[in-house]
């Protein structure tokens, strides 16, 4: 299973928890913001908090913070805190 991490995307953090099949819990400001999905590469959904079904709106923080979830993966999980902490 892949360790939660942090993802900065302007002045907010996000904790991101991987779960099964491409979905991630998100939380914003210590409480759980929402459960998203992978759906292209530019195209993160939704998920609906009672049913877990995907809600097809186009919703740019969502899709912000999956491309901030693949770039952390192309990373190799680091960021450049731990990469200063290494040298």
């Amino acid at each position: 299973m892949i360790e939660p991490f942090d993802i900065e995307i302007g002045e907010i953090t996000y904790a991101v928890f991987p779960e099964e099949d491409n979905i991630y819990t998100i939380f914003k400001d210590g409480l759980e913001f929402a459960k998203i999905q992978k759906d292209t590469d530019d195209v993160w959904l939704k998920l609906d908090t009672e049913t877990e079904m995907p809600l097809f709106n186009n919703d740019e923080e969502i899709n912000n913070i999956g491309k901030g979830i693949v770039l952390y993966q192309e990373n190799g999980g680091a960021d450049e805190e731990d990469e200063d902490e290494e040298e």
